[in-house]
C-alpha cells in the first residue's frame, strides 16, 4: 500500500454499553500509531446518527463527574456513506452529509475498528452492514458475534463443543409474559447466590446477585430492562480465570495469552461489577501470569482456543473460565470485543505475554487488513 491505511475508528453507539465504548476508543486512540495510520474518528449517538468526532482522547476517556457521551451534530455520516459501489484509493467511501450542504468525500477507508460493545455493534448487526458494504473491519464476524453477544445461544454452542459450563437457566419475554410464577420456580431450582442477567449485554450492565429465591423477581425485572430475554446463572465457588485469544495469521490456530486472574478484594465490592471494573481503579487486581499450576494454565490456554474456535471468533476475543476447587476448569462466557482500554484485562494480559499495547492495535489492524470479505 502505498499510503497510510486509514483507519475509521467507531465508537459510542446504542446500547447501554455507550459510554465504556467512548472510553474505549479513547484508549485506542491515544495509542494508535498515527506515523503508520490516518486515523478517522466516527462517533455513533444513542439514537444512532454517526458523525465525524474529535480525536482527542481526553475527550472521551472516564471523568470523575460524567461518563463520556456521542452528542448529535449537525454533519453526519449517513449509512449510505459507507458506499456499496465505489472505491477511492483502494478503500470503500464515507461521506458527510449536511442540510443545505452538498455531500463531501472523506475518501478511502479501508478498515474499521468497531470498538463497540453491546446491541447494535458487537451483536453482528453492524458486522452484516460492514460485511454488505465490502469493508474490512477488525474482530468476530456476523455469527460469531451474535452467538457472543447471546449469553443463551452462547451456552449452548459451548456445550455443543464439548467445553462445561454451569447450571443456568433461560427466561424469554413470552415465558415471562405468559407464567412468571413458573419462570421463578426454575430459576429458584438453581444453587444459590445466583446471578440474574441481560442475556445481551455486557460490562456487568444489568446484573444482579441474588442471595435467595425471594429477591429473584425484582432482578430479573431489572435485567429486563435492558434486554427481554434474561439468563440466570448459578454461582459457582471457584477462583476467575481469564485468558486473551488473538486469532493466529495465516490461517494458524489461535494465539493465547498468559492466563490472568481477578481479584476484587475490597469490601465495597462483591463482585467484579461495573463501578470494580470502570469507576473504582482500585477494586480489582489482575495478577498475570495466575498462579496456578503449570498443566492448569497449559489446559485453560487450550480450552480458551476451543471456545474462541467453537463459536468461529476472528480478531480477538477474551475466554472467561472459573477454576473450583475440586481442579475443574468451567467456561463462563466469551467476549468477541473486550473491554479494550489500557487497563482493561484484555491488554494488560497480552503486555504481561509480550506484546504492548500499541502493538496489539497494529497486529489487530493486520489481521483485518489481510482478511477477506464475505463468506470465509
Amino acid at each position: 500500500m502505498s499510503r497510510k491505511p486509514r483507519i475509521a475508528i467507531l465508537f459510542g453507539g446504542r446500547s447501554s454499553e455507550h459510554a465504556v465504548s467512548c472510553v474505549t476508543a479513547a484508549g485506542v486512540l491515544d495509542a494508535i500509531d498515527k506515523t503508520k495510520y490516518d486515523v478517522v474518528p466516527i462517533g455513533i449517538t444513542r439514537d444512532g446518527q454517526w458523525s465525524l468526532m474529535s480525536g482527542d482522547p481526553s475527550q472521551w476517556s472516564l471523568r470523575s463527574e460524567t461518563l463520556p457521551e456521542v452528542t448529535r451534530s449537525h454533519e453526519t455520516v449517513t449509512l449510505s456513506g459507507v458506499s456499496l459501489t465505489s472505491e477511492v484509493d483502494g478503500g470503500q467511501e464515507l461521506v458527510v452529509t449536511a442540510p443545505d450542504q452538498p455531500p463531501r468525500s472523506l475518501g478511502g477507508i479501508d478498515v474499521v475498528m468497531p470498538l463497540l460493545h453491546g446491541p447494535f455493534g458487537e451483536d453482528g448487526t453492524l458486522q452484516g452492514l460492514l460485511e454488505m458494504a465490502d469493508v474490512r473491519y477488525v474482530g468476530a464476524g456476523v455469527l460469531a458475534s451474535a452467538v457472543g453477544m447471546d449469553k443463551h445461544f452462547m451456552k449452548v454452542v459451548f456445550e455443543s463443543a464439548g467445553l462445561r459450563v454451569g447450571p443456568y437457566e433461560v427466561i424469554t419475554d413470552r415465558q415471562w409474559q405468559n407464567n412468571a410464577d413458573a419462570c421463578l420456580q426454575r430459576a429458584s431450582q438453581l444453587s444459590f447466590p445466583v446471578f440474574v442477567k441481560p442475556a445481551r449485554a455486557g460490562s456487568s450492565m444489568g446484573i444482579t446477585r441474588v442471595t435467595s429465591p425471594k429477591g429473584l423477581r425484582q432482578a430479573i425485572e431489572f435485567a429486563r430492562e435492558l434486554d427481554p430475554k434474561v439468563v440466570v446463572e448459578a454461582g459457582i465457588e471457584g477462583r476467575e480465570i481469564e485468558v486473551a485469544v488473538l486469532q493466529g495469521r495465516d490461517g494458524q490456530d489461535p494465539r493465547t495469552s498468559l492466563p490472568g486472574e481477578i481479584d476484587v478484594s475490597d469490601n465495597e465490592h462483591d463482585w467484579y461489577d461495573f463501578e470494580a471494573k470502570y469507576v473504582d481503579g482500585t477494586a480489582a487486581k489482575l495478577s498475570c501470569p495466575a498462579d496456578l499450576p503449570s498443566e492448569v494454565s497449559t489446559e485453560v490456554r487450550r480450552l480458551a482456543a476451543e471456545g474462541f474456535d467453537a463459536v468461529a471468533a476472528e480478531g480477538l476475543s477474551r475466554v472467561d473460565f472459573f477454576y473450583t476447587p475440586s481442579g475443574e476448569l468451567i467456561i463462563n462466557e466469551i467476549n468477541t470485543m473486550p473491554g479494550f482500554t489500557p487497563i482493561s484485562m484484555y491488554p494488560q494480559m497480552w503486555a504481561k505475554s509480550g506484546l504492548p499495547y500499541t502493538e496489539l492495535i497494529d497486529e489487530l489492524i493486520h489481521l483485518a487488513l489481510t482478511r477477506k470479505t464475505g463468506l470465509r
